[in-house]
């Protein structure tokens, strides 16, 4: 019959637990990486459609406080996770935004991003680019507002999800004009970046957008981030130069897309700025469980493609800490077992590039069999057909990278 644990010895024994998993980095390892740790993830409170919230409210300050102990050097936010609604653009929000100043010098932690809330509010019901003059009129506002805060806080970046750029049902909207109407308040944000930098000497932020398939609206119209760059490329922004992309992993992944296509489609076209990592499940809805815990085969894969190709953004840890975990394990367990998670995997990644018998492959597979300017389809594939078997060699070989039987890992008794 199991022991039962007593409340006050619960604390004690996920700490001993943790510890004895091993593989944890020190902070200053941590601080190492461009990992971002955003106020909504490490704030949320276990709410969802049907769920009630399982964990207390963490103020802002907490949660730079906290990140900062992690070894997390990066924070982000929405505008409304620091600042209630009626707040926004008045002295109050001056108030704040300079407690959290104090906050992140205090703890020797920096702003990397921030964005706007365009998706929560009764007033975004109709979308941020929806109908009527005056709700539009307020989401350019809105937008403006978010890069002030930006600049204020010292970010990098911002980013704008727009998750009711959409419509619920059909023949509501015409998607050509709200496409454009959407333009005109990213063109606006643009505008008052170029004017706040001008005015204080400093460097315009990196405005980002991000795509998700579904949910809020039952029909998005810019689903995925290749329907992003073609929004970018569309000649309806004033400055295309200043817009990129912030894909995120999940996002792509549930419509059934390949989240590493999506960033190499991004990279090629000088577009991938920011990155939001988490992980999840195909043609499902948005769960943003932490990285590596479902797909870590796919996560090794999405990093050798980041490391390969010189991505210096950075990795936010978009995700959820499950309901299941209280506020103390939020910060004891979730946040930093997804930094240390990514730091294995990145870390694996360099030496997947490095190996020896992946690299043998594939310059095996580069140089064929030297049938080059052959128009015989035949011999060509009879000359190449052994070749093709290194593919599962190199799939094979990420497999042991990954559980280290490359080093001679074995599970079990050894065969005779």
């Amino acid at each position: 019959m199991s022991t039962t644990i007593p409340e006050k010895d619960q604390r004690a024994l996920v700490d001993r637990l943790m510890s004895a998993c091993g593989g944890s980095y020190s902070s200053e390892v941590r601080r190492r990486y461009f990992i971002s740790g955003p106020q909504w993830a490490a704030a949320y409170q276990g709410q969802a459609l049907f769920h009630a919230p399982t964990r207390t409210a963490v103020e802002p300050a907490e949660v730079i406080e906290r990140l900062a102990e992690i070894g997390i050097g990066w924070w982000c936010t929405h505008d409304t996770d620091i600042i209630p609604t009626n707040h926004l653009m008045s002295d109050r929000q001056a108030e704040i935004l300079d407690g959290l100043v104090a906050a992140l010098e205090r703890n020797g932690v920096q702003c990397s991003m921030v964005t706007g809330e365009t998706f929560h509010h009764g007033v975004w019901a109709g979308g941020p680019a929806g109908e009527q003059a005056e709700v539009r009129a307020y989401a350019r506002r809105r937008l403006e507002n978010v890069v002030e805060i930006g600049h204020k806080l010292g970010a990098q970046f911002v980013v704008y999800w727009p998750g009711t750029l959409g419509y619920q049902l059909q023949g509501v909207v015409d998607e050509t004009r709200m496409l454009k109407r959407y333009a005109e308040e990213i063109n606006a944000a643009c505008e008052k970046d170029l004017a706040v930098s001008r005015a204080s000497a400093a460097s315009t932020l990196r405005h980002c957008l991000e795509a998700k398939p579904f949910e809020p609206q039952a029909e998005l119209l810019l689903p995925t981030t290749d329907a992003m760059l073609g929004f970018i490329s569309s000649g309806l922004l004033t400055h295309p130069e200043m817009v990129g992309v912030n894909p995120e992993y999940l996002h792509e992944l549930m419509w059934g897309g390949a989240p590493r296509a999506a960033l190499a489609r991004a990279l090629v076209a000088g577009k991938l700025w920011h990155f939001d990592i988490n992980d999840g499940y195909r043609l499902k809805h948005d769960v943003d469980i932490g990285i590596g815990l479902v797909n870590p085969l796919d996560w090794l894969n999405v990093l050798i493609l980041l490391r390969a190709h010189g991505y210096q953004g950075p990795f936010n840890l978009d995700y959820k800490p499950p309901r299941t975990t209280s506020n103390y394990g939020v910060f004891r367990v979730s946040f930093p077992s997804a930094v240390d998670r990514f730091i294995t995997l990145w870390e694996i990644a360099g030496e997947a590039i490095s190996d020896p018998v992946i690299n043998e492959a594939t310059k095996a597979l580069e140089a064929g069999a030297g049938l080059a300017g052959s128009e015989d389809a035949d011999r060509i594939f009879e000359a190449n057909k052994e070749l093709w078997t290194l593919h599962e060699v190199i799939g094979h070989r990420l497999v042991q990278i990954l559980l280290g039987a490359h080093r001679g890992r074995t599970v079990g008794p050894l065969n005779s």
